[in-house]
C-alpha cells in the first residue's frame, strides 16, 4: 500500500505516524515544506519517497502528485496537522481516492460549520455565530449574551481565544483580533473541560480516550504562574463521563467519520448537562498522544496506522491514569536553577515516566505561544486520588528560575 503523508515530519510528533504507517509495511511518500535533510530521523528512515512542496500552494501540491500517480499508484493521503487536513482532502478528490471529501474535513475545520452540522442532529452546542471583526461580532454578541467566547473560526491550540464578559471587554477584545478574517462568537459554558479522543477504522470507533484539562486550556494561557495539565482518565465507565462518551460517539456519526485520529473538547456543567466544545480531525497536540501510551502501556501511534492501513487494530486498555504537567520558570531569560526535583524524585519517581525540563543556561520558551513551556513531567497511577496528589505535588513544589 503507498500512502501519501503530508507533513511527515512537523510538527515533531507526525515523524512517529509516519514510522507507524512504514512499520505495518506501507510505502510511505511524504509531502512538506521542510527540505528531506531538516525531517526528524524518525521521519527520514521510514520514507520511501519525498515531495519538497510548499503545502500552502495547493497547485502546486497537485501538480506534484498528479505527476507522481502517472508513474506511482497511490492508494490513500493521510495528514494529521490540522492546517491541510482540507488540502488532504482535496488531493483525494483530485485523484479519486476514497477518504474523507472535502465537505467533511470542512466540518472539521470551520467552527461555524461544525456546529450547524451538530444543531441538524440535534446535538448540543453553545449559542454561536459566525462573525467578521467589528460590527458582526457586536451584532453576535447582543445576539448570544455576555460571558461569550471569541476565537478564530478554523483556529486551534487556543491561540487568539479570548473570553468576554462584558461590551468594555469586547471592546478592547475587537482590537486585538483586527488580524483575524473570520470569527466565532459563541456562548461560554460555565464547567469543566474534557475531551473524547479516537482512533477510528472501517467504521467503527477502535479506542477510545477521555481526557481532563486541569485548569482549562483558555486559564492555562491566560495565566503564566498555572502549571497545565492534561490527564487520561482510566475509568471511562464512571457515569460522571457517559453523558461525554455518547455525546462524541454521536458527533462522529453526525460528521461521518469513519477512519483516523479524532479529538473532541466537551464541557460537563456543574447541573449535569454536557454541551459540545470543538472536533479536530486530528491527534491531541502537546504529547497528549504519549500520555495515553503511558496511560495503556501500548502504543496508539501503531494502533492508528493499523486502523488506516487494515481497518482494524488489537484492543487497547486504560491501565493507569496518566498525567502531563507542564512547567513554566519564574523570572525571564535563561534558567538559572531548579528547585524540589531531587526531593520529588526520591518520593514519587517510580510514577514518573518523562523528566523533561530545560536545562540550566537554556533560554526560556514563551509560554503563549508554546504549551510545552519550559519543560514537561508525565507520570501515572493506577488510582486517580493518587495521580492527583501526584500533581499536586509537583505543580507545588517543582519550581524552575530564570533571571
Amino acid at each position: 500500500m503507498n500512502i501519501v503523508m503530508l507533513s511527515p515530519g512537523f510538527p515533531y510528533e507526525q515523524s512517529f505516524f509516519t514510522r507507524a504507517l512504514a512499520q505495518t509495511g506501507a510505502q510511505v511518500i511524504g509531502v512538506g515544506d521542510q527540505p528531506v535533510s531538516m525531517l526528524p530521523p524518525e521521519a527520514q528512515q521510514h520514507l520511501a519517497h519525498y515531495e519538497h512542496v510548499p503545502l500552502g500552494d495547493e497547485a502546486a501540491v497537485l501538480a506534484a502528485l498528479g505527476g507522481l500517480s502517472r508513474h506511482v499508484r497511490i492508494d490513500r493521503v493521510e495528514c494529521l496537522w490540522e492546517p491541510y487536513v482540507v488540502l488532504a482532502a482535496r488531493i483525494r478528490e483530485h485523484l479519486g481516492l476514497a477518504g474523507m471529501t472535502v465537505e467533511q474535513a470542512t466540518w472539521f475545520r470551520d467552527k461555524e460549520a461544525m456546529k450547524q452540522v451538530l444543531d441538524a442532529a440535534g446535538i448540543r452546542t453553545p449559542r454561536h455565530a459566525s462573525a467578521r471583526p467589528g460590527a458582526e461580532v457586536w451584532a453576535a454578541a447582543e445576539q448570544i449574551g455576555f460571558p461569550l467566547i471569541v476565537k478564530p473560526i478554523a483556529g486551534a491550540g487556543s491561540a487568539d481565544t479570548y473570553r468576554v464578559d462584558s461590551a468594555e471587554q469586547l471592546a478592547e477584545v475587537q482590537t486585538m483580533i483586527r488580524h483575524v478574517p473570520v470569527l466565532s462568537v459563541e456562548e461560554f459554558i460555565e464547567g469543566r473541560e474534557f475531551t473524547y479522543d479516537t482512533v477510528c477504522g472501517g467504521g467503527d470507533v477502535l479506542f477510545e480516550n477521555v481526557g481532563w484539562y486541569l485548569p482549562r486550556p483558555l486559564e492555562q494561557r491566560s495565566h503564566e504562574w498555572i502549571s497545565p495539565v492534561t490527564l487520561s482518565l482510566r475509568d471511562k465507565e464512571d457515569p460522571r463521563l457517559a453523558g461525554g462518551l455518547a455525546m462524541g460517539r454521536a458527533v462522529l456519526e453526525a460528521l461521518g467519520f469513519t477512519e483516523g485520529f479524532t479529538h473532541m473538547e466537551w464541557y460537563l456543567k456543574n447541573d449535569g448537562e454536557v454541551v459540545f466544545g470543538e472536533i479536530g480531525a486530528r491527534p491531541p497536540g502537546a504529547r497528549t498522544v504519549d500520555v495515553m501510551n503511558y496511560a495503556t502501556d501500548d502504543d496508539l501511534f501503531r494502533t492508528w496506522a493499523q486502523a488506516i492501513t487494515t481497518g482494524t487494530a488489537p484492543p487497547v486498555t486504560h491501565r493507569f491514569n496518566a498525567a502531563s504537567m507542564f512547567k513554566r520558570a519564574q523570572g525571564r531569560g535563561r534558567i538559572t536553577h531548579v528547585v524540589g526535583l531531587e526531593q520529588l524524585m526520591r518520593d514519587l519517581g517510580e510514577h514518573v515516566c518523562v523528566l523533561d525540563l530545560l536545562p540550566v543556561g537554556a533560554r526560556r520558551r514563551d509560554w503563549r505561544a508554546t504549551l510545552l513551556s519550559d519543560g514537561m513531567i508525565i507520570y501515572r497511577h493506577p488510582e486517580l486520588d493518587e495521580v492527583l496528589r501526584i500533581g499536586d505535588r509537583f505543580g507545588r513544589e517543582l519550581q524552575l528560575y530564570a533571571g
